[in-house]
């Protein structure tokens, strides 16, 4: 699902809100979370799960066409983790599509 796609999709279930209102909504939510990661705060999301920064060291890696060793330098990454009633539900509902 793209973010047009859950736009549209939200747009249809709440037929009060315009396909602009919702747009504004959606972008302002993530907007919200991008910003709470960069400055390293945690999200969470009861019944789906949390967002968080992890901490990546430096290390060294090697370059696959040459073989030549490279220094990877280090980095901090988001990182989603499902919750309990996520993981359990989309388990559920892919067992009955098989």
């Amino acid at each position: 699902m793209t973010r047009s796609d859950l736009v549209e999709e939200l747009a249809a279930r709440f037929s009060q809100l315009t396909l602009r209102d919702t747009e504004f909504a959606v972008k302002s939510i993530l907007d919200a979370m991008n910003e709470a990661l960069v400055r390293g705060h945690r999200i969470e999301i009861r019944g789906f799960g949390s967002f968080s920064v992890n901490y990546r060291a430096p290390r060294q890696g090697r370059n696959p066409r040459s073989g030549e060793s490279v220094a990877i330098p280090e980095k901090r990454v988001p990182h989603f983790k499902p919750g309990k009633a996520l993981r359990e539900n989309v388990d559920a509902r892919t067992h009955q599509l098989t």
